[in-house]
This record gives C-alpha cells, sequence and structure tokens, in this order.
C-alpha cells in the first residue's frame, strides 16, 4: 500500500522553494505560457465547438423528425454529445496556471464524468470506422449484423464507458475524501495504475483497433460492386478526418499521462517545465473535441449540405434587401424634390 499513498506529491509550481531568481523566473514565464494558451482555447475553441456542435444537434434532430434516420448520423450524434460533454469539462482550466480548489470526493466524481465522455468519444469513433468497414465489405458475419443495430452498440459501448469511468474513480484514491486539493481531471494524487489504465484502454486499445481498420481497409480487395477507395473516403471524410485528428492529439496527452506516471514511479513531483507541458497536452486534448465537432459540421455530407443551404438563403436574401432599399431612397429623393 506504500505506493497508494499519493499524500507526498503535489505540483512543482506550488510546492518547491525557490531560492534562486532563475528558478523564480522559469515558474513565471511557465505560467504566462500556459495562461495564454489557456485564453487562447477558451476566446476560440470553445465558442466555435459549442456554435457546431450545437448546429450538429439541430441537424441531426431535424434530420430524424423527418425520418432520414441512418446509423452512421446516429453513432455521430452520440459521438457530437461526448464531445460537447468535455468542451463543457474543459471550463475547469479557466482558473490556470492556478487549479481548481475542491475536495478529494469532488475531485472523484468530476474525474469520472470527465472520464465517461473521453472513453465514450474514442469508443464510439473506433464504432463508427468499423460501421464504415463491414459496410464497404458487408460480410455475411454476426458483427455486421450487429452495427446494423446501432441502438444495440451504442448500449454497449455506454455500458463499457462506465464501468471503465468507475474503475478509474476507484483508482484515484479512497482515502480523505474530505480533505482539499488542487483538482486536475486528471487528477495528480491519483494512484499510478490510474493513469496506465487509462493508456491502456482509452488510448493503447483503441488506437490499435483503429491501425487495424485502416490496414482492412487499404490491404483487402473490396467486392466488385463497392465503389473504390478513393470514392469510398470522399464519401465519409468526416469519420476519417476525426480520426486522424483523435489519434494525433490523444497521443501527446497520453504521452505526458504515462511520463507523469514515471514520475510518480519515482517519487518526484518534476519540475515546472514538466508541469507546463502537461497542462499544454490537457488543452490540447479539449481542443481536440472542438475540431471534431467543426469537421463534422463542415464535411459530414447531411450537415455540409445544411450549411450550404444556409449560406444560399443568406445570398438570396441579401440582394433583395438591396433592391427594396433602392425604390424606398428614390421615393425619398422624390418626395424631397
Amino acid at each position: 500500500m506504500t505506493s497508494h499513498n499519493m499524500t507526498w506529491i503535489s505540483y512543482p509550481s506550488k510546492s518547491q522553494p525557490f531560492n534562486s531568481p532563475e528558478e523564480i523566473e522559469a515558474v513565471i514565464t511557465s505560467q504566462n505560457i500556459i495562461s495564454r494558451v489557456m485564453h487562447c482555447y477558451i476566446a476560440f475553441f470553445v465558442p466555435t465547438g459549442l456554435i457546431a456542435g450545437i448546429c450538429i444537434l439541430i441537424i441531426f434532430i431535424k434530420n430524424h423528425l423527418q425520418n432520414n434516420r441512418e446509423s452512421l448520423d446516429l453513432l455521430l450524434l452520440h459521438f457530437t454529445v461526448s464531445n460537447i460533454i468535455m468542451i463543457f469539462f474543459s471550463f475547469t482550466v479557466i482558473s490556470r496556471p492556478d487549479y481548481l480548489t475542491t475536495t478529494h470526493l469532488a475531485c472523484s466524481v468530476l474525474s469520472f464524468f470527465f472520464n465517461f465522455g473521453y472513453f465514450n468519444s474514442q469508443y464510439v469513433s473506433i464504432l463508427t470506422l468499423l460501421t464504415l468497414l463491414l459496410e464497404r465489405f458487408r460480410p455475411s458475419t454476426a458483427l455486421c449484423k450487429a452495427t446494423q443495430r446501432p441502438i444495440l452498440c451504442l448500449g454497449l459501448v455506454i455500458t463499457g464507458t462506465f464501468c471503465l469511468s468507475l474503475t478509474e474513480a476507484v483508482l484515484v484514491g479512497t482515502d480523505d475524501y474530505h480533505l482539499e486539493v488542487y483538482c486536475q481531471l486528471d487528477p495528480l494524487f491519483a494512484w499510478p495504475a490510474y493513469e496506465i489504465v487509462k493508456f491502456i484502454f482509452g488510448f493503447g486499445i483503441p488506437s490499435l483497433l483503429q491501425i487495424l481498420c485502416f490496414i482492412v481497409l487499404w490491404a483487402k480487395e473490396a467486392p466488385a460492386a463497392a465503389p473504390s477507395l478513393q470514392q469510398h473516403m470522399r464519401a465519409y471524410p468526416a469519420v476519417y478526418a476525426i480520426s486522424a485528428t483523435m489519434f494525433i492529439c490523444r497521443l501527446f496527452y497520453n504521452i505526458m499521462i504515462l511520463f507523469r506516471t514515471a514520475l510518480k514511479l519515482q517519487r518526484t513531483i518534476g519540475t515546472t517545465k514538466n508541469e507546463l507541458v502537461m497542462n499544454t497536452a490537457e488543452i490540447v486534448l479539449f481542443c481536440e473535441s472542438c475540431a471534431s465537432l467543426v469537421v463534422i459540421l463542415f464535411f459530414h455530407k447531411p450537415c455540409k449540405d445544411e450549411v450550404l443551404k444556409v449560406i444560399q438563403r443568406c445570398r438570396r436574401r441579401t440582394p433583395a434587401n438591396h433592391h427594396l432599399e433602392l425604390p424606398a431612397a428614390a421615393l425619398t429623393q422624390s418626395g424631397s424634390q
């Protein structure tokens, strides 16, 4: 149980006695950088992501009410909701370079719901890739039949996500729930097993499945009736762009998670530079949620078509309003004469 005793750990910027001017300057520089990164995220990415997410929800709900119910749209709707939840949880970074102060219990609850959104978006993305893969090759297997029932698949994803999130909540630690702590969504005071489980089930296994899907897509020969690989990629650009974006952003974040675990196992708190990079990786993770929603809005065909319709309506109204203003101006001039 000694490895589970995490009372010794703290953030470098909060604990080290800074004796030299160089150390103090390093802390100030680090905090200035993370503050600027946070402000850029809150000012640009959050509004863009939330607006895109709301537009996607409106379009999908409208299509659903008109009985245009496709399994891909249902999966992307679920993915959109997960990413909107992630964006709302990202408001915990507003206090950076400082940290949210709360009780151990409240931080564990926040971590549970954050992990639910994190795992959920990851596995729904894999499910979407698998659905497109099976749709292209159409094997007569039980898996192919299962993906044709998206509600069942989403139910399984939600169940698995809940179990993983609950496991992570336990691994945050079970002692001193009443104590006040500095809280991140992936708590610093969590046991090392927390980060290891998160890396394996939140990045390692999903990334392996994602790579396998792409290998099969490129290497396996499609049936004669199926469109070419290039046409297939052009038909679903949003799904493949999201997969690439998630992999890159989550790779950076998970590398930092593992690095933090290594520091814990060495029983060292690291440096202010380590803290800066970890905070930056966390914000990059949230930027990925915003970027994914923008990609769906502008590259997924049903959403893109609705956006183009709105733009066309605005273009039609502008000339019409301009023509109405011209006669009104002419009448005003003639009346004054």
